[in-house]
């Protein structure tokens, strides 16, 4: 199968969408999707297409930690989905590879995502509590983050906040 990933086009919205219906157990991360495009606020959106068809998706969006008075800003991962039919073929792995690439080309400092525990180390994510940081919901031990930049995570710990369209999932 030959896989191509590239940044998401207007031409791949509803495709898109399909897809994050499809990948999840609701439609809620496809809405949150279209509510973050909608209000801009798509840091970087890819897509992976087999044979013209989009078989995967990485949305990464603004992130702020509050901590001592000071507000640090980084991005999250938040959604990853990869079509039922073409899921443990690596996909998801080119996706987070190809995205995190991409933001620390431009320059930002670290990536938090909320996920399984047995995947995300695998792609250079610790928990992000050994550096001091945790989710505004919790779940410490599926909370991860990963430093872009050589100093991205030097002197950041507290509370990370997603974008408000994340309330709605």
């Amino acid at each position: 199968m030959k896989l191509e990933v590239r940044q998401e086009t207007r031409e791949d919205e509803a495709a898109v969408h399909a897809l994050n219906a499809s990948a999840f157990e609701s439609d809620a991360e496809a809405r949150l999707v279209d509510a973050l495009r909608a209000a801009g606020a798509l840091t970087l959106s890819l897509v992976a297409v087999a044979n013209g068809t989009v078989v995967g998706y990485i949305a990464f969006s603004p992130v702020a930690v509050e901590a001592a008075g000071r507000v640090v800003h980084g991005v999250g991962l938040a959604p990853m989905a990869v079509a039922p039919s073409h899921q443990r073929q690596g996909i998801g792995g080119r996706l987070i590879e190809r995205g995190l690439r991409r933001l620390r080309a431009e320059g930002h400092p670290f990536c938090v995502v909320l996920g399984h525990p047995g995947y995300y180390p695998r792609h250079g994510f610790v928990r992000a509590s050994l550096h001091g940081l945790r989710w505004e919901q919790g779940h410490d031990e599926a909370f991860f983050v990963q430093a872009l930049t050589a100093d991205g995570l030097s002197g950041v710990s507290g509370v990370a906040r997603y974008r408000p369209e994340f309330d709605a999932v």
